[in-house]
């Protein structure tokens, strides 16, 4: 009995300990931490069947407005077609989780529609409030020298890019803004989190380690990220096992204490479909999460939560999204006409790999095994310009990209070609000639 007692009270006492600990280390962050908090939320894509960016985005925002971010320091970009589609049952609501609550009342629409752009987003970050004149909002990031910038993207990618509703957002591009951020002194410590397909490829050997910005994302370089929550009321996933692991635990945790390390594992353990990466300088990691997403305490959501469910790959949801309506079908007419959409999404996805195979052949001028190299391995992206050349006359002159998703899935090949050094007039010339 008397060791049973002894063991608690060194058990206590450690935990006490534990706990000073991580007070000092707090208080000792928060002395040298004086700044604003400013944040960008972004969700890239549009229509119904991506319900579940805009609801990840809308989430992101209650998250930092929960915890203090005042709106004025909060820029939030998103197509906003999703919440009054009238393919949405609760018109004017957005949910991210089963049963949750509604995360689109009250999120500020700074920039929506045709102003969701990778050079408004770019101009934003910066802090170009000359170039953002007469666009949406005009609110930009005036982020000083003391202050810690944090930055959430929801979308589609593919290697060396992230996509916006009619355009793409490369990894050169990305990287380059930031180092004018650091250049001019725009923040202390700059965090991104990136929910895309092959977002890692983003980072990748490019985010330097002493520039002071720490980066997360979805997926390695060369994996998809998965979707997940499938509702069958709203006929769509409402959010992304990543995005929604790591804003449950921003829900659920204290996170003016937790470390964004700790937010890191939580979410990479949970997200078991996908490897979660890191990038940059990870030291920051072991900052408090409330440092980039606010610092007040807010009520934390103690109801339990189911376990994260329905995962299927992000380019398969629409299949999944048409096979799930033909199950829950109630007539033989609705049956019908799912079943041929279904159809007609195969055969587009099959258009597409043909034509992305045949692109290949005729660049490499029926060289049968460079052809083959092409279509299998993923690209190192050794020359951007003339990849951001070739996907965007693919883009122009063959499938829009922001019109067949799948396409994302294909251009890979066409990074190969730029790296086995196919001239990109070569390449460029094999498009016209197959699509037209």
């Amino acid at each position: 009995m008397k060791g049973s007692v002894a063991f608690i009270l060194v058990f206590v006492a450690l935990s006490q300990a534990t706990f000073v600990q991580q007070f000092e280390k707090l208080n000792r962050a928060r002395n040298n931490f004086d700044g604003k908090i400013w944040a960008v939320v972004v969700a890239g894509s549009n229509g119904y069947y991506n319900y579940r960016h805009q609801a990840d985005t809308c989430h992101a925002y209650q998250v930092l407005r929960n915890h203090g971010i005042p709106d004025e320091q909060i820029v939030v970009m998103m197509y906003d077609d999703v919440a009054n589609s009238e393919e949405n049952p609760t018109p004017g609501i957005l949910i991210n989780h089963p049963n949750g609550p509604d995360v689109y009342k009250g999120v500020p629409k700074d920039y929506t529609g045709k102003d969701v752009t990778p050079e408004n987003f770019l101009n934003v970050l910066t802090g170009n409030s000359r170039a953002m004149l007469g666009t949406g909002s005009g609110k930009v990031i005036k982020s000083g020298p003391n202050d810690h910038v944090f930055v959430y993207f929801a979308d589609h990618g593919a290697p060396g890019l992230i996509a916006f509703p009619t355009s793409e957002l490369y990894k050169n591009d990305l990287n380059n803004a930031i180092e004018t951020m650091h250049q001019r002194k725009r923040y202390k410590q700059l965090v991104l989190y990136v929910e895309a397909c092959e977002s890692g490829s983003m980072f990748d050997n490019l985010l330097k380690t002493d520039i002071n910005v720490f980066a997360t994302t979805a997926a390695n370089p060369s994996e998809s990220s998965y979707a997940c929550y499938f509702d069958e009321k709203r006929k769509t996933y409402l959010g992304d096992r990543y995005s929604v692991s790591w804003l449950e635990d921003s829900d659920n945790e204290n996170i003016e204490m937790e470390t964004l390390h700790k937010q890191y594992e939580v979410t990479k353990k949970k997200t078991n479909t996908s490897h979660v990466m890191q990038y940059g300088d990870t030291t920051i990691s072991h900052e408090i999460v409330g440092f980039f997403q606010g610092e007040k305490p807010s009520a934390l959501n103690n109801a339990p939560l189911p376990p994260i469910y329905d995962d299927v790959p992000s380019p398969d949801v629409p299949i999944h999204i048409l096979q799930r309506k033909i199950e829950l079908a109630t007539s033989h007419d609705d049956k019908l006409k799912y079943k041929v959409l279904l159809e007609k999404e195969q055969e587009i996805r099959r258009r597409i790999s043909w034509t992305v195979k045949t692109i290949a052949f005729h660049s490499t001028e029926g060289d049968k095994e460079l052809t083959e190299l092409t279509t299998l391995s993923k690209p190192s992206l050794n020359d951007m310009e003339c990849y951001k050349a070739a996907v965007q006359e693919f883009d122009n002159t063959c499938f829009e990209l922001d019109d067949f998703e799948y396409g994302y899935r294909q251009i890979f090949v066409l990074g190969n070609l730029c790296d086995a050094g196919i001239p990109v007039e070569k390449i460029m010339s094999s498009i016209r000639i197959i699509c037209h």
